[in-house]
C-alpha cells in the first residue's frame, strides 16, 4: 500500500505541472505580466528605478518559458516515473528504487525551477521580497509547491522494504 501512496504523490507532482503549464499556456499574458512584474521591480517604491530592473521583453519572454517548459518537463519526468513505479510495484525493493529515478528527477527539475526562478532570481536578484503585492502571491505559492515537492520526494525516495 506505501508503494501506491507514492506513485499517487509522484502522479500529484505530474498534475501540478500539467494543470501548472496548461495555466501558463492558457494565460499567457498573466504569465508573462507576472515575470515582468517581478523584473520591472514595480510593484514597490523605488524598485523600477534599480539598476537591475528591466522591462526588457526577451528576458520576460525567457523568464516566462524557463516556467512552462520546466513544469512540462517536471510532469513528464514524473508521469515516466509513476508508470514505472506501478510496473515495479511487486517487485522487490531494488527494483522499485531503480523505478523512482525519473520520478525524483522530475522532482528535482520542479524544485530547481521554483527556487532558481522565484527565489533566487526574483526574490534576490529583483528583490521581490519588497513587494507587498507580490510576496505572499508569487514568493509564498512558489514556497509551498516548493516545499510539498521536496516532501513528497523525500517520502518517494525513502526505502522501499
Amino acid at each position: 500500500m506505501l508503494r501506491i501512496m507514492k506513485i499517487l504523490l509522484v502522479l500529484s507532482v505530474a498534475m501540478w505541472g500539467l494543470l501548472g503549464a496548461f495555466g501558463n499556456i492558457s494565460d499567457w499574458s498573466g504569465t508573462t505580466g507576472a515575470v515582468a512584474a517581478a523584473t520591472s521591480m514595480s510593484t514597490f517604491d523605488g524598485g523600477s528605478d534599480d539598476w537591475r530592473a528591466t522591462t526588457n521583453p526577451v528576458v520576460i519572454i525567457a523568464g516566462a518559458v524557463f516556467i512552462m517548459l520546466l513544469k512540462i518537463i517536471t510532469a513528464l519526468l514524473c508521469l515516466a516515473g509513476a508508470w514505472r513505479m506501478w510496473t515495479a510495484r511487486t517487485s522487490d525493493a531494488a527494483a522499485f528504487a531503480t523505478a523512482k529515478t525519473f520520478a525524483l528527477t522530475g522532482c528535482a527539475v520542479a524544485i530547481f525551477m521554483l527556487f532558481t526562478g522565484w527565489i533566487v532570481i526574483a526574490e534576490t536578484w529583483f528583490e521581490l521580497w519588497r513587494s507587498d503585492a507580490m510576496r505572499d502571491v508569487a514568493l509564498g505559492a512558489a514556497f509551498r509547491y516548493c516545499g510539498m515537492i521536496g516532501l513528497i520526494a523525500l517520502f518517494v525516495g525513502g526505502r522501499d522494504d
